[in-house]
C-alpha cells in the first residue's frame, strides 16, 4: 500500500506566524499613505489658506458692492510659483468680481479650517485645491476669496513620504527570513531527539537522557520514554510468558508420553485401563492448563480502557459459576455454598472474564480443600465483593503477595500436583481490568479467603436494598 505522504510542521507554523506579520504590514502600509495625505493636505493646505487670508485681507467694500485693491507686483506675487500655477478670484453673490473667473466655490475632499475651507477640483483642465475664506460685509451680502492651486507639488511630496515605506518592505521581508531560519533551528531539537530515539532505542527500547531536552518538549519526550517502558515491559511480560508457558506444556506432553509407553507395554488390559486412567487424568490437567494461558493471552492491561463493560449481576454470575462446579464438588464429596443477598448486585464488568475469575477462584479451593470439607462463594452489596472461602489448608501471609503472580505456586501448591499457578494470577489480571482489588486473607471455615472487592457503583432503580439474604448449599441441599 503506498504510503501517504507526511505533512509538514514547518508550513503551519509559517501560516501562523506570517499571517499576522502580513496583516500588520498591510495595516502599517495602509496607514502609512493615510497619514502622507494628511501630512501634504495639512501643509499645502495652510499655505494655500494663509494666501487666501492674505487676499481678503485686500477686498474692501464700496456702497455694498466687494472691490479688490491689488496692484500689479502684489498680483505677480499671488502668481507666481516654480512648480504649480496658482489662480485667485473674488466673487460676491455668484457675481464674477476680480481675478480670474470661474474657479469652482465647492469641491470634493472638503475640509473646513478656522479661517475658512479647502476642496479638490478642477479649473482650467487641470486639478486643483482650492482655499475659500469669506469676507463679511457689513452693509450687505459677504464676499468670497478663492485661491487654488494645481497639485504638482503637494503630489511629489505625497510620493517621497510613499517612499518612506520601503525601508518598511525590506524590514518585513527581512523578518519573514529570520522567521524562517528561526523555526528551522528551532525545530533542530526534535530531529535529535528522534536521531537519539532511532540510535538508542529502536532495537533496544532504552529511554533517551531528557537532562539536555527543552523545556517545552519535555512532555513529548516523556511521553515517548513512557511508552518505551511500557513496550519494553510488555515484551518482558511476553517472553516470560512463553518461557513459563512453554515449560509448564512440557511436563503434561513428556507425561503423556510416558504413559502412551507404558500403556503400549502393558501386559494385560487392566493395566492397559489403569494407565489409560492416569492419561485421562493428565489430558484434563493439561486441557485446564491450555485454557488458563488462553485467558492469559488475551488479557492485555493496555487494553483496560477498550474493555467492554455492561450491567452485570454478580449474584446470577455467582450462582452459575457455582452451578458448573457441582460436579467437580460431588466428586470431591465437598460442600460447596452459595451465600449472596436476595436482590441483585450490579456492577459494570465483562462478564465472560468475571465469571473466568470466579471460576478459578472456586477451582483453586476445591482442590486444595480435602474431601469433606466446605467451599463457600459469597456476594455482597455495599461495595461489590465477591468472596471464596474454603476449608483448606489456607495460604501462608508471607506468601499471598508471591502466589498472585504467573507460575508461583505457594507452599501447600507444590505438593499439589494438579495446580500450574496460574490461577491467581489470572484473577488478578482479571481485577486490575475492572478496577478491583484482590485480597487474600484467613478464612473462618479455616482455610483460605480469597476477594475481588469492587469500586462502589452508583445506585439505579433497579438496586434496592435487600430484605433478605439467600443462603443454599449448590450441592444439593439448603440451609436455614
Amino acid at each position: 500500500m503506498k504510503r501517504k505522504a507526511s505533512s509538514s510542521l514547518l508550513r503551519p507554523l509559517l501560516q501562523r506566524l506570517m499571517a499576522p506579520l502580513l496583516v500588520i504590514v498591510a495595516a502599517t502600509g495602509a496607514l502609512g499613505l493615510a497619514s502622507a495625505q494628511w501630512l501634504t493636505d495639512r501643509t499645502f493646505d495652510h499655505w494655500l489658506l494663509d494666501a487666501a487670508q492674505a487676499l481678503a485681507r485686500q477686498v474692501q467694500f464700496e456702497a455694498g458692492s466687494a472691490q479688490l485693491q491689488l496692484g500689479d507686483d502684489a498680483r505677480a506675487i499671488l502668481a507666481y510659483d516654480v512648480v504649480d500655477r496658482i489662480y485667485f478670484g473674488v466673487v460676491q453673490g455668484g457675481r464674477h468680481v476680480a481675478g480670474q473667473p470661474g474657479i469652482p466655490a465647492q469641491g470634493m475632499r472638503s475640509t473646513q479650517h478656522s479661517g475658512g475651507s479647502t476642496y479638490d477640483a478642477a479649473y482650467d483642465s487641470r486639478r486643483v485645491r482650492v482655499a475659500a475664506v469669506s469676507v463679511a460685509n457689513p452693509g450687505g451680502e459677504p464676499a468670497t476669496v478663492l485661491v487654488a492651486e494645481t497639485t504638482f507639488k503637494r503630489d511629489g511630496a505625497r510620493h517621497d513620504l510613499q517612499w518612506m515605506l520601503l525601508p518598511l518592505t525590506l524590514l518585513v521581508l527581512t523578518a519573514a527570513l529570520a522567521i524562517v531560519l528561526a523555526l528551522r533551528r528551532t525545530l533542530l531539537p526534535l530531529q535529535a531527539i528522534a536521531q537519539r530515539w532511532n540510535a538508542l532505542s529502536q532495537a533496544s527500547l532504552q529511554a533517551i537522557s531528557l537532562d539536555d531536552v527543552p523545556r517545552e518538549l519535555l512532555p513529548f519526550a516523556t511521553a515517548l520514554n513512557d511508552l518505551l517502558a511500557r513496550i519494553a515491559q510488555m515484551l518482558a511480560r511476553e517472553r516470560r510468558f512463553s518461557a513459563n508457558a512453554a515449560h509448564q506444556i512440557r511436563t503434561p506432553l513428556a507425561g503423556l508420553q510416558l504413559g502412551l509407553s507404558r500403556a503400549a507395554e502393558a501386559a494385560d488390559l487392566a493395566s492397559a485401563r489403569a494407565v489409560i486412567a492416569e492419561l485421562q487424568a493428565t489430558t484434563q490437567r493439561s486441557a485446564r492448563l491450555l485454557q488458563q494461558l488462553l485467558v492469559l493471552g488475551r488479557l492485555d492491561p493496555e487494553a483496560a480502557h477498550d474493555l467492554d463493560h455492561e450491567p452485570t449481576d454478580l449474584v446470577a454470575l455467582a450462582h452459575d459459576v457455582g452451578a458448573t462446579e457441582i460436579d467437580a464438588a460431588l466428586a470431591r464429596q465437598i460442600d460447596l455454598e452459595l451465600v449472596a443477598p436476595a436482590q441483585p448486585v450490579r456492577i459494570a464488568a465483562q462478564p465472560d472474564l468475571l465469571g473466568e475469575a470466579l471460576a478459578n477462584l472456586v477451582d483453586n479451593a476445591l482442590r486444595y480443600t480435602p474431601a469433606g470439607g466446605k467451599v463457600m462463594i459469597s456476594v455482597e452489596a455495599e461495595p461489590p465483593v465477591l468472596r471464596v472461602d474454603d476449608s483448606g489448608p489456607g495460604i501462608a501471609p508471607n506468601e499471598r503477595e508471591a502466589v498472585q503472580e504467573r507460575f508461583v505456586r505457594g507452599q501447600h501448591g507444590r505438593l499439589h500436583a494438579q495446580g500450574s499457578g496460574l490461577g491467581l494470577a489470572i484473577v488478578r489480571e482479571i481485577a486490575d481490568l475492572h478496577g478491583a482489588a484482590l485480597v487474600i486473607g484467613s478464612s473462618p471455615l479455616g482455610g483460605a479467603q480469597v476477594a475481588l472487592r469492587f469500586a462502589r457503583q452508583p445506585p439505579t432503580l433497579d438496586d434496592r436494598p435487600a430484605a433478605s439474604a439467600r443462603r443454599g448449599n449448590l450441592s444439593g441441599s439448603t440451609k436455614p
